[in-house]
């Protein structure tokens, strides 16, 4: 005989009803959370031990000759410098911000103990985020003298080197992700009280996307200002080659490219991982009557096992030296994947009670993490028609260049709104099926609704459940580009150079893989946290901290609304304001170092003979200067916007179409509309900025290697204006977009209680 059906709602849970059907946490319960939670955590732990003992195993490699040793430490000193400056900026603006939320949610319909929990969570959030994207840092400017000297010698040590010292950074962004969010919710009694828990631990998720916001906005001035900079000296007025120590830029440029991609997108997928764990945790209550707990820690599970996956498919990586390390680096990917499906098979069975449909789901989201990297391969790689387009279009100068570039990255969006939204309508749907499976056997039901999104939630954690080797393929791409330079500025033979250059071109595809992933994984889980968000509205209406309390959803958002319309147009406004300050920012850093670089050129014609050397100094302290003082305004916006949305509009009842008697939600809708369509427009941008910034960097490089002229040719000097335009798309705007969307999602998660009155 089936029992009893069970039809609840996201909201009437919130509302209590599900206590009186069965209890928060029964012994048994608790029990198997435990132990699963434990699981996690203890993945989590042994996958820092192991990241230790990679750090270890490259700090004891060979550091090369004491000319590679002088270039190596100017970089690292800049690097840290850099590095301690903006944190203690970005510390002083986060324990700011914490006091903002504390009073605002003391004077919101929240009680004293919840606003306490959501501070120390953004707190710890924070400093979780600051201290990833620091270790990795910290090893990653080490690892390059290392790898430039295992390059004298033999092609795989440099690419084994360069790949582990990448992985630290890999495996201490998710594993510090995992183990925080875990441990707060263990902390905060989540395993006695797991309805509640998850909405108590959504600061972390929105301090770690505070201080990721900052780091890859900084990182990526700093980086592309220089960049910009010495390319457009050295290269196309001096006519020297990249690297080039007589160019006063270069130390700024190497330092660059370790605050920009390795802290920077350290910070970004960290905050991504954060989010979408405590999103997909909140979703999981959704499904509290049928997996009980299980459901709620099922992402912090499948997670972990893609810990394990990535630590493995790290440790099979080899080449041989006539080899294509793309090669090596592939098989290493396949791996993992294929690791990670099998991870996420046994999270299902075990915690989802064997659903093949919840498995399917988790299949169509590391399906779509695969579209996206060949979606971006043939974007941005010279084998294919968008890049070569773009050289061609060379041979008739830098208008042309431009005009041809802007048109490729226009149509680079089109492929992946396709590939997620046919993952989202896959999954969702997936969901459903599972849910109608389950019930078929216990009798119980939730809506097809709350289902389906939970399916979407599954997708997001098989795309990301690669996100360590991934980020490992990432910052193995900085390490490399460093190694080439510091090769090149302490004279090593042409041999030498040749090896460092083919893991230069195979770190360029891995960046450019590793932005379409980030931007893949913001858009499958852009849905994800936008429901999220709905529901934790849901919640605190039920919860009777809001007048008009009951079985209330809040499953629309009404665009005919004044406020709402408003709000979407502010949106996607958002997205565009700041894409222009960032991109503004580079600009004007960029200016600065031209003109220093200049100043020393004619300061001291020695140079350029050759006969003395540059203040390299002077550059790296420019630039400094400039990124962290251009930070803070579009990081300002970013954060501002929502919240004064929120607050503002929470008190315009009257121009609602659903004004009339129960709570209001004027703010709330138009907070909504702001958070979705600012997420679609900041998805769309982020492509084009990405792939058509990467389609102009390896257009130039497809010229170098002597198509219409090769190096120094007319056409090489069009393809290198059209470079300095892609850069701050490519490493300041777009990949700082990817943080803005998540951004969004965790700000207003953590902001809700104050768009609403009383």
């Amino acid at each position: 005989m089936n029992a009893p059906a069970i039809v609840l709602s996201p909201a009437a849970m919130a509302a209590g009803v599900l206590q009186a059907v069965t209890p928060a946490s029964s012994p048994g319960q608790e029990s198997h959370g435990s132990m699963w939670l434990g699981v996690a955590l203890l993945i989590s732990v042994l996958s820092l031990a192991v990241a230790a003992c990679f750090a270890f195993w490259v700090l004891k490699a060979d550091t090369g000759t004491a000319a590679m040793r002088v270039i190596s430490d100017a970089i690292r000193e800049g690097a840290e410098g850099f590095l301690n400056r903006q944190y203690r900026t970005i510390a002083v603006l986060s324990l700011v911000l914490a006091a903002l939320i504390f009073i605002g949610y003391h004077a919101s319909p929240v009680n004293q103990p919840l606003a306490v929990k959501t501070v120390i969570s953004f707190l710890f959030g924070a400093f979780c985020s600051g201290l990833a994207g620091y270790t990795g840092m910290y090893v990653s400017i080490r690892t390059n003298i290392r790898t430039a000297s295992a390059a004298r010698t033999s092609l795989n040590r440099a690419l084994q080197i360069a790949l582990r010292g990448g992985a630290v950074t890999g495996l201490v962004v998710v594993a510090l992700s995992l183990l925080g969010v875990g441990g707060l919710f263990y902390l905060y009694h989540g395993l006695q009280n797991p309805l509640q828990v998850p909405y108590q631990v959504v600061g972390f998720g929105f301090g770690a996307s505070f201080v990721a916001l900052f780091a890859q906005l900084g990182g990526g001035i700093y980086t592309k200002g220089a960049d910009v900079g010495a390319d457009l000296v050295g290269k196309v007025e001096a006519g020297i080659p990249e690297d080039d120590p007589r160019n006063a830029a270069v130390i700024a440029d190497l330092v660059g490219d370790n605050v920009g991609d390795c802290a920077g997108r350290g910070a970004d997928l960290f905050e991504s991982t954060a989010a979408e764990n405590v999103g997909a945790m909140i979703l999981g209550i959704t499904l509290f009557p049928i997996f009980g707990i299980k459901g709620i820690l099922f992402p912090l599970v499948a997670r972990a096992f893609g810990l394990i996956a990535s630590m493995l498919g790290v440790l099979v990586v080899r080449t041989r030296e006539d080899q294509d390390p793309m090669q090596a680096l592939n098989r290493g990917y396949y791996l993992t994947t294929v690791l990670a499906i099998v991870g996420f098979w046994i999270a299902v069975k075990e915690l989802l009670m064997n659903n093949m449909w919840f498995f399917a789901a988790g299949v169509v989201g590391i399906l779509t993490a695969f579209a996206f990297v060949y979606i971006t391969q043939y974007y941005t790689e010279d084998r294919f028609r968008p890049v070569r387009s773009i050289a061609l279009a060379s041979q008739t100068g830098a208008a042309t260049n431009i005009i041809s570039g802007l048109a490729v990255g226009l149509e680079t969006p089109a492929l992946p709104v396709v590939v997620i939204g046919g993952a989202i309508l896959l999954a969702y749907w997936f969901g459903v099926q599972g849910i109608h499976q389950v019930a078929a056997v216990t009798g119980a039901h939730v809506s097809d609704y709350g289902a389906g999104i939970y399916g979407t939630a599954i997708a997001t954690m098989g795309m990301l459940s690669t996100a360590a080797y991934i980020l490992a393929m990432d910052t193995f791409g900085p390490i490399t580009d460093n190694a080439g330079g510091v090769i090149e500025m302490s004279g090593q033979p042409d041999e030498v150079r040749a090896k460092t250059d083919r893991l230069d071109a195979v770190g360029n595809t891995t960046k450019a893989l590793t932005k379409g992933y980030a931007i893949g994984s913001a858009a499958l889980a852009a849905f994800l946290l936008f429901s999220a968000y709905m529901d934790e509205v849901s919640s605190l209406v039920n919860k009777g901290n809001v007048a008009g309390g009951g079985a209330f959803v809040f499953d629309r958002v009404n665009l005919a609304s004044v406020p709402v319309f408003v709000g979407a147009m502010l949106g996607g406004m958002l997205v565009f304001l700041f894409s222009s300050l960032a991109i503004k920012a580079v600009g004007k850093a960029a200016q600065s170092v031209i003109g220093e670089v200049r100043r020393q050129f004619k300061a001291d014609p020695g140079i350029m003979a050759g006969t003395s050397k540059p203040d390299y100094r002077q550059c790296v302290d420019i630039v400094t200067r400039a990124s962290l003082r251009a930070m803070v305004a579009p990081g300002l916006l970013a954060v501002g916007l929502p919240i004064a949305v929120g607050l503002v509009f929470r008190y315009f009842r009257g121009y609602s179409l659903t004004a009339g008697p129960g709570p209001n939600l004027v703010g709330a809708e138009a907070v909504a509309a702001l958070l979705m369509v600012g997420t679609i427009t900041g998805i769309l941008v982020a492509t084009f900025m990405n792939n058509g910034g990467g389609a102009w960097d390896n257009a130039k490089k497809y010229i170098e290697t002597g198509m219409y002229g090769g190096k120094r040719s007319e056409a090489h000097k069009a393809a290198v204006v059209g470079d300095t335009v892609g850069d701050p798309f490519k490493d300041t705007a777009g990949p700082s977009l990817h943080v803005l969307i998540k951004l969004l999602s965790t700000i207003t998660l953590v902001m809700a209680p104050l768009f609403l009155l009383r």
